[in-house]
């Protein structure tokens, strides 16, 4: 198997990565990978399933808070594993969204031209009391279970596709000054996403509150689907209403859903000619190129042949979720209060999730709304559906390997806290560690095939010692100028930090490409794929080739103003040099391959090190 690795590491200052320590943050790592049966998707296909029980760009003002973002990063390996457990646990405070929701500012983050904002960038929630405070939320108890049937069989239910657009056509009724309306449950993920609230009740009132790009980003969106799942059951008085969920991993769901854009009539003149903006499920900001029956790129390979569109995405689903995901790589870096922009995206929200965002929003509209970018994502019923599969994936990826893939224990995580408006208009507090069981939360998820798990890699070319054979044509990367700028194909030979290890040497360290200080402009959506040992320029490589490391895109979320971001990526490929029999070089052909909007793009540091990982 080849090694897929990816991850965002945002920062707003220029550190050095010199050493990584073991992660002290999940219950389990391991570098073994998951051996599955051709035959493990198809025969649970009418089942369904639940999570598995688990183990559990400013300083701040305050000067007595310790700078966290040094002692995170080990501050240049001055601390091991353990002295780096210990700080954590004596300064550890996790991210927890305000008490008072009125302390909330327009959003800027992600919005490159404010004033063609169609949204607005007034994100916050409105008070329903001017003394609006959170409790602590309690699951309810002995609730029906709800169950997320896949959108494209629910799109031939008339049934629940009346239900949910009944459910959708209340909540868009509601006044604006409700929390429930469909206007600000499309506030929601603005507010936590483009710089509108920030981390006042952990202690650090001048930085901004973020849930993308590290681990908050799975139990935030859980709960985030939670509510307003139970505020459209509420408003049709059905408790077993359920989202249903956009199964892009699988090839009959590789396209939009039917009843997202299923013309009606006007209720008002039911003669006329029906249109799809009489569909409560509608969203006039979606990309008409890639409405049905057009098939969702995840890898963005283009043409016209579906087939081999459909077989890529199925390669990328496989590197995403099973070939080198620790569970590190799957969440994300780890995000606590007092850390600004040091970002780790995991390998789905950096991968799949993003492609299927930006495929969906207008690229015709100033800020590629509504689903291009996260302040007016959440506008979209469409958003639901697809953040549904994320959440499914969440837990599919746990049940694949139980043993290994866990979720974080670190307090940080589990205590890491958000607020939201119940289906009562109940301001509520709710923590990560009571949304690690779908089955205590009341909802399932009808199965899906999923025949990515059988679509392993393979090598693209036959040649051996690529890297060797380059040594005096490509440059080695200690005699490169840095930063190097990616407007077009970078190719670069990268020392490797040892050769011929053993198996029992790979168990304990896994062998990391690292990309450090990659600047952009954070208003612009940009992508570029990584290759390893590459014989060509890189035009042929997908995801279906070993010679795939992984990708780096970026969706927009930064600064209005066109303003700098800093940021950083980190590939597994223990397991992909030993697939392209590579494991006796001493350098390692690294290729950057531009896809797009990469013309202002550029990395200070490209490395390889062996991570420690704890077994």
């Amino acid at each position: 198997m080849s090694s897929f690795g990816f991850s965002i590491l945002s920062s707003t200052t220029n550190k050095k990565f010199n050493t990584f320590s073991p992660s002290p943050l999940f219950s389990k790592t391991s570098s073994h990978l998951l051996n599955i049966s051709c035959n493990a998707a198809s025969d649970d296909t009418n089942k369904t399933y639940e999570s598995s029980k688990l183990n559990l760009s400013k300083k701040s003002r305050n000067k007595q808070n310790v700078d966290r973002r040094s002692l995170l990063l080990g501050l240049g390996g001055l601390y091991g594993a353990a002295n780096l457990t210990t700080i954590q646990s004596a300064e550890a405070v996790p991210i927890q969204a305000p008490d008072n929701i009125a302390h909330c500012v327009n959003a800027s983050d992600g919005i490159r031209d404010l004033n063609d904002a169609v949204r607005g960038v007034s994100c916050c929630p409105p008070l329903t009391s001017p003394q609006s405070y959170p409790v602590d939320y309690v699951l309810p108890k002995n609730q029906p279970m709800r169950t997320r049937l896949t959108a494209h069989q629910a799109s031939s239910d008339p049934v629940y596709v009346k239900k949910y657009r009944d459910a959708m056509a209340a909540m868009r009724a509601l006044p604006d000054d409700d929390p429930r309306s469909w206007k600000n449950q499309g506030k929601v993920h603005c507010a936590y996403c483009n710089g509108a609230l920030t981390q006042e009740k952990s202690g650090f009132d001048s930085f901004y509150l973020q849930i993308h790009n590290n681990w908050l980003f799975y139990p935030y969106h859980r709960w985030y689907l939670y509510f307003y799942e139970r505020i459209l059951g509420s408003l049709i008085n059905d408790p077993t209403f359920a989202l249903p969920y956009w199964n892009w991993d699988n090839p009959e769901g590789m396209s939009i859903p039917e009843m997202f854009e299923t013309s009606l009539p006007d209720p008002a003149n039911p003669a006329g000619r029906p249109s799809p903006r009489n569909n409560s499920l509608f969203d006039a900001y979606r990309d008409v190129l890639h409405l049905q029956p057009a098939i969702l790129d995840i890898g963005r390979i283009g043409g016209t042949d579906q087939q081999a569109i459909i077989e890529n995405n199925l390669f990328s689903m496989y590197n995403q979720m099973i070939t080198g995901t620790t569970p590190n790589g799957f969440f994300g870096g780890q995000m606590a209060a007092g850390v600004d922009n040091m970002n780790e995206a995991g390998s789905i929200e950096a991968g799949a999730h993003i492609a299927v965002h930006s495929w969906v929003g207008n690229p015709r509209m100033a800020n590629n709304e509504d689903m291009g970018n996260l302040y007016s994502s959440g506008y979209d019923p469409l958003f639901y559906s697809h953040h549904s599969n994320v959440d499914r994936l969440w837990s599919i990826w746990k049940n694949l390997d139980p043993v290994n893939n866990t979720d974080p224990v670190d307090p940080d995580w589990t205590d890491a806290s958000y607020v939201f408006y119940d289906e009562n208009k109940n301001l509520v507090r709710v923590y990560n560690k009571d949304c690690l069981s779908t089955t205590n939360m009341g909802y399932q998820y009808a199965d899906s095939p999923m025949p990515w798990t059988t679509y392993s890699p393979t090598a693209h070319a036959s040649e051996s010692r690529i890297a060797t054979n380059s040594i005096g044509t490509v440059d080695k990367v200690e005699d490169m100028t840095f930063p190097v700028k990616l407007d077009k194909t970078v190719k670069v030979l990268v020392k490797r930090p040892a050769i011929n290890r053993t198996k029992t040497e790979k168990k304990k360290l896994k062998e990391m490409l690292i990309l450090s200080g990659i600047e952009f402009n954070g208003t612009k959506t940009f992508k570029f794929d990584v290759l390893v040992n590459d014989v060509d320029d890189g035009t042929n490589i997908t995801a279906a080739n070993c010679e795939f490391a992984g990708t780096f895109e970026s969706l927009q979320h930064g600064p209005g103003g066109a303003m700098k971001m800093k940021s950083g990526a980190v590939f597994g490929i223990t397991e992909l040099l030993e697939d392209l029999k590579a494991e006796d070089e001493e350098y390692v052909l690294v290729t950057l391959v531009p896809k797009g909007g990469t013309e202002d793009v550029t990395i200070s540091e490209i490395k390889i090190n062996l991570v420690p990982t704890k077994h």
